[in-house]
């Protein structure tokens, strides 16, 4: 059986996401802060009238702040309980792969809830993330009542 992610840069290291969860990317746009939100959400987006937040990545993964470029990518995905935009360095294409190929995660990394895997290839692993897991039970209620008052 084979799965398909989308693949992602953030500070040189390759990150994936399934691409069944992926609804499209673009170019970074202007994103609207969200002033009540939690503080993993960059602020919203409006994409075809629906209010979308903006995540950042770099924050959850704890990798060095930098300002946020045109040169930037959002990823649009969805999660069981709402859309999402990722800020991302670049992307780099869809990866089609194995299950045999992968590692699982709670193997390596238990405490990082939201890493499903790993994808190991000659040149380097990709880590595979549960979007489902990104945002704590905390930050999902923070950010309803941010939209809410929006």
């Amino acid at each position: 059986m084979f799965n398909q992610y989308i693949v992602f840069i953030l500070d040189g290291q390759r990150y994936a996401l399934h691409l069944s969860a992926v609804d499209k990317v673009v170019r970074m746009v202007h994103v609207t802060p969200l002033s009540s939100a939690p503080d993993i959400v960059l602020g919203v987006v409006n994409i075809q009238g629906r209010i979308v937040p903006v995540i950042n990545v770099r924050q959850r993964f704890n990798l060095p702040k930098r300002e946020v470029t045109l040169n930037d990518r959002l990823i649009f995905a969805h999660t069981k309980r709402r859309p999402v935009a990722l800020v991302v360095d670049a992307v780099t294409g869809i990866l089609e792969c194995s299950e045999e190929s992968q590692l699982s995660a709670e193997s390596i990394l238990p405490e990082l809830e939201y890493l499903e895997g790993i994808i190991k290839f000659k040149d380097g692993l990709i880590l595979i993330h549960n979007l489902d897991k990104f945002l704590s039970l905390e930050e999902e209620n923070t950010l309803d009542l941010a939209l809410d008052t929006a």
